[in-house]
């Protein structure tokens, strides 16, 4: 089988936390976002909320989906273990499934048109969460030696 040199040498471990990264910050900046409203005196909350959802499900799941990002990012410098890339992989696909349900329902409720594009951001990141978490899944156990160039 033939791999290309280009993706053995990638350092998938630096690019997964980046794009984490990328993924967390665009993640709180939507949630900022839709607070900004609070900043000129207009209203953001919807009284009639705490009677359809369950409000204290919806803060685990926002708990949640901001703590799995940080221990991600921790826990992918310290293992290359072929299980917790098997799991990592899965954890992106289901954060882009999550973020394309989200996405898709914004557009159906119309939300800001601003919200939108950042969801279009985020959703773009976590595809590009899979494909290299997908290469590091596939080449990870790949060693490289390093050269020293004198």
């Amino acid at each position: 089988m033939m791999i290309s040199k280009k993706i053995i040498n990638s350092d998938f471990q630096s690019q997964i936390t980046s794009l984490w990264t990328c993924f967390l910050l665009g993640t709180l900046f939507h949630t900022q976002l839709a607070l900004m409203p609070l900043f000129h005196g207009l209203e953001v909350t919807h009284s009639h909320t705490d009677k359809v959802v369950n409000l204290d499900f919806v803060f685990w799941f926002m708990l949640l989906f901001f703590a799995l990002p940080m221990l991600t990012i921790a826990l992918t410098h310290f293992t290359t273990a072929r299980i917790y890339r098997k799991f990592h992989f899965g954890l992106t696909v289901i954060f882009t499934v999550l973020n394309f349900i989200h996405l898709a329902i914004d557009i159906v409720i119309a939300v800001p048109s601003y919200q939108i594009a950042l969801m279009v951001l985020l959703f773009t990141i976590g595809i590009g969460l899979n494909v290299v978490s997908w290469q590091w899944l596939r080449y990870g156990h790949i060693v490289i030696p390093k050269t020293v160039v004198s």
